[in-house]
């Protein structure tokens, strides 16, 4: 469904080149960091202001904002649905290993086999 909301709005992942890539990992990057600002704005964060109250609908709205990003960039990346979830099995094994180990020094070979 990414894919087709993002052809039509003009941005074809399928052949882009490194250029391209380049261009539109940063455009998605910027999105998702305003998306975020808008997440933390559903919050009330401004200890010195009391009329606000936690928006926990809108707060939803921006976690699903941040996933048509998320899944743009995956696009771009040329990953797939299945490419993103086995990552994520992965990358899940390699957190629970460096909490197992107290996770005590940074260590990137770890994540070099996903």
């Amino acid at each position: 469904m990414q894919k087709s909301l993002n052809e039509r709005i003009g941005v074809k992942t399928d052949g882009m080149t490194d250029e391209a890539k380049t261009q539109w990992v940063l455009n998605y990057c910027r999105a998702m960091t305003q998306e975020i600002a808008e997440l933390t704005d559903s919050v009330p964060w401004k200890w010195w202001a009391k009329y606000q109250k936690f928006d926990e609908q809108n707060a939803r709205v921006e976690v699903v904002d941040l996933f048509h990003f998320l899944i743009s960039l995956a696009q771009v990346l040329g990953m797939s649905a299945e490419d993103v979830f086995q990552a994520y099995l992965k990358k899940n094994e390699v957190n629970l290993k460096r909490q197992d180990s107290g996770y005590s020094t940074k260590d990137h070979s770890d994540s070099k086999h996903i």
